[in-house]
């Protein structure tokens, strides 16, 4: 099987320095953290209400969709692979929603993409790493 002409990777900077990338998207500052939402925070971006809760961030909608024009212009660009990274404190709410959106926007747009949640399955992180949001 051919790799996917995008790859898209969400990632927690909690878990570990961000994945190389092409472009790389930190969502830690001003946007929805499900964390904060006891009801939220042992679940993912993978559940819907998580998912509509960090789509609903003011400006989340207008970031994704110029990513995904960055990104499609990059393959155009350099006739290859591009890789996407999206990153938050641990990588389960907000990186992972804005990975399956832009995944969305890519798709629309008629090119592959292959989506890697890279922090999802591992535990929720607790103190002061969610302070910066």
């Amino acid at each position: 099987m051919s790799t996917p002409p995008i790859r898209v990777v969400s990632f927690g900077y909690g878990h570990g320095p961000a994945p190389d990338a092409h472009i790389t998207v930190d969502l830690r500052p001003r946007f929805r953290n499900p964390h904060h939402d006891p009801s939220m925070r042992e679940r993912t971006g993978l559940d819907a209400d998580v998912y509509a809760h960090v789509l609903a961030t003011p400006g989340i909608e207008i970031l994704i969709a110029g990513i995904a024009r960055a990104a499609l212009d990059m393959h155009t660009a350099i006739g290859g692979p591009v890789v996407v990274a999206t990153g938050c404190v641990g990588g389960r709410h907000r990186a992972v929603g804005a990975a399956r959106r832009l995944a969305d926007h890519i798709t629309a747009a008629g090119i592959a993409v292959d989506v890697h949640h890279r922090d999802v399955h591992r535990p929720v992180l607790t103190g002061t790493a969610h302070r910066t949001t």
